[in-house]
């Protein structure tokens, strides 16, 4: 994973980045990790910029960072609307385990969303544990300008 620049980023924005690359090396199995606004865009992301096969040589999801802010995104507003239909409240975490990996998706705030993309073998109960601490950390934080400034920081990283 890259650390992503912090140049010209407010001190809460640095933080927030310190706190993703803080979760990706902390957690092992960790392949991607996306912070998606309620509008579906990349927020934060553990591979600004990369769009290409990961290190590993392999895809997944597609190697970039938006793939997964896409799938974060979808599975938020898909797992929103079965909650509505049930009226089960809100969503707080989905998890997808799949043959090649799994898919953690958790509520931050305002609609925010923190997504993980790991391997098949990951420790869940530890992703999840790291994950609610990243949302519990950042999700106070998390201000419609915060949200602005790192959309801007996201788009000039591409």
């Amino acid at each position: 994973m890259t650390a992503p620049s912090t140049y010209g980023l407010s001190s809460q924005a640095r933080n927030l980045q310190w706190l993703l690359t803080d979760l990706v090396e902390e957690v092992p199995g960790l392949l991607s990790v996306a912070v998606v606004s309620s509008d579906g865009l990349l927020l934060l992301s553990s591979d600004p910029g990369q769009t290409g096969a990961r290190q590993d040589g392999r895809d997944g999801p597609k190697g970039a960072s938006a793939d997964l802010a896409t799938i974060v995104s979808g599975l938020g507003s898909l797992t929103a609307g079965a909650a509505k239909l049930m009226d089960a409240g809100g969503v707080k975490q989905t998890m997808i385990a799949m043959e090649h990996g799994s898919v953690f998706v958790m509520s931050i705030s305002d609609g925010s969303l923190l997504g993980v993309h790991a391997t098949p073998d990951c420790d869940m109960s530890v992703v999840a544990y790291h994950m609610a601490l990243f949302v519990g950390r950042a999700g106070h934080v998390l201000t419609p300008e915060l949200r602005s400034e790192l959309r801007k920081s996201m788009e000039s990283a591409q």
